[in-house]
């Protein structure tokens, strides 16, 4: 298994000028957590960073500290969106992975990836083109239409949300990006996975992880400073 860990993001609203995934909780980046997660567990066999070259020198340092099996095989630059940072990375992977080989892509912001949910992932793959952690829906979910009226009423039990990280195929991941390219979608793809599906990818769904969550706001980054 191959992983790309994207980090590339600039949002600054929760530390200044700092993007949130390289301020320390406990004397840590953000991104450090991940990274200890994606160096230590056997299954990933190359680990791929989609950073910001101001960050590399500090993400190699830390790399020191957690890659005891010399994973970490390169950088790649950001895109203008997630799903470009993603293709960015598929290309650094170019002549590591096989078309047969399964690449992860986790998000630097979720920094509680557990090796359990990793391993899941990687079982689970067998015989499917993905995988994608997914969580039920706790409300009860309504269609509304442009003018914030209520248009249908949704069956809570069919609607999932999806989390990081994704585990896709590599060769048919890479193919699915480069033809949303050729389509011109590359700008307005809203989830890692949306290109795998428009491509025909047979991709299962699995439990997520509810403790994996996306630091997002300024009470989910208290919330991971308590629990960390």
């Amino acid at each position: 298994m191959r992983a790309i860990l994207l980090s590339g993001g600039t949002g600054t609203r929760l530390g200044g000028d700092i993007p949130k995934q390289y301020l320390k909780v406990n004397d840590r980046m953000i991104i450090e957590y991940s990274i200890e997660t994606l160096a230590g567990c056997k299954d990933i066999e190359s680990l791929v960073i989609v950073a910001d070259e101001k960050w590399q020198e500090a993400i190699t340092a830390a790399l020191k500290e957690y890659d005891d099996r010399h994973v970490f095989s390169g950088f790649a630059a950001p895109g203008e969106t997630r799903q470009w940072s993603i293709y960015n990375g598929l290309l650094a992977l170019k002549g590591q992975a096989g078309e047969e080989d399964s690449v992860l892509i986790h998000d630097a912001a979720r920094p509680k990836l557990k090796e359990t949910l990793i391993k899941n992932m990687g079982n689970a793959l067998k015989g499917y083109d993905g995988v994608l952690p997914v969580l039920p829906m706790k409300d009860t979910v309504y269609k509304v239409d442009g003018t914030g009226k209520i248009s249908a009423l949704l069956e809570r039990k069919e609607i999932m949300a999806g989390q990081a990280p994704e585990l896709f195929l590599y060769g048919k991941y890479l193919k699915a990006n480069e033809q949303m390219i050729e389509d011109g979608r590359m700008g307005s793809i809203n989830g890692s996975t949306e290109p795998a599906f428009l491509a025909g990818m047979d991709i299962v769904t699995i439990p997520g992880d509810e403790d994996n969550y996306k630091i997002t706001t300024v009470r989910d980054l208290e919330r991971f400073r308590t629990e960390c």
